[in-house]
C-alpha cells in the first residue's frame, strides 16, 4: 500500500487526484468556456471517460496530479498538476480552479505556491516553470507573487479568437 500524498496549506488541502474525483461537476468545469478560456482545453470536448483517462495517465509516472480541496468545507475547487523531468530536476505546473465561487480570493495563488514548495522540498526539483497567455492577468500575477520571474516570451504564439497573443514563460529556482 502506498502513502497518499497530502499537502496542507492555510485554507487548502492538496491530495492525489483519484478516479473517484471525476464527477459530472468536474467535467462541466472542463467544458465551461469561462473556466478554460486561456487553456488549450477549450478545444476539446471532455467526458467522464476522457477525464478518467487523463487521471490514469499519471499512474506510474514521475508526474503529479492533485485535487484542490477547501480545508474548511471539503469542497473540490479544482486541480493542479506538475510534469516532472527527473533527469534535469525541473517541473512545469498547470492549474485549474474550476469552481467559480472561489475565483478572485487567492485560492489559485495558495495552491500554486503549495505545489511549488512540494516540488522543491519533497521532490528535490531545482527549477519550476509555468506558462500563461499574456492576457491571463490573474495567472501572470499568481506566478509573479509566487516568486517566479519572466524567463521568456513567445510572441503572438496562440490565437484567442482572431487575436494573436503572447505566451509568458515564468520560472523559479529552488535557491
Amino acid at each position: 500500500m502506498t502513502d497518499t500524498k497530502v499537502i496542507t496549506g492555510p485554507r487548502l488541502i492538496l491530495t492525489e487526484f483519484e478516479d473517484g474525483d471525476i464527477t459530472p461537476e468536474y467535467v462541466s468545469w472542463l467544458n465551461d468556456p469561462a473556466v478554460v478560456k486561456f487553456s488549450n482545453q477549450r478545444f476539446r470536448e471532455h467526458s467522464l471517460e476522457s477525464s478518467r483517462a487523463y487521471v490514469k495517465s499519471f499512474t506510474g509516472t514521475e508526474n503529479e496530479l492533485f485535487k484542490i480541496v477547501h480545508a474548511e468545507t471539503g469542497g473540490l475547487l479544482g486541480s493542479v498538476n506538475a510534469y516532472v523531468d527527473t533527469r534535469h530536476l525541473v517541473a512545469d505546473i498547470g492549474i485549474m480552479i474550476g469552481n467559480k465561487a472561489f475565483w478572485g480570493q487567492g485560492f489559485g495563488q495558495e495552491a500554486w505556491t503549495l505545489m511549488m514548495e512540494f516540488l522543491f522540498v519533497d521532490r528535490g526539483v531545482r527549477k519550476v516553470t509555468g506558462g500563461t497567455l499574456a492576457t491571463n492577468k490573474g495567472m501572470v500575477e499568481v506566478m509573479k507573487r509566487s516568486g517566479m520571474h519572466l524567463e521568456g516570451v513567445r510572441e503572438k504564439h496562440f490565437l484567442i479568437g482572431d487575436q494573436a497573443v503572447d505566451i509568458h514563460l515564468f520560472a523559479r529556482f529552488r535557491t
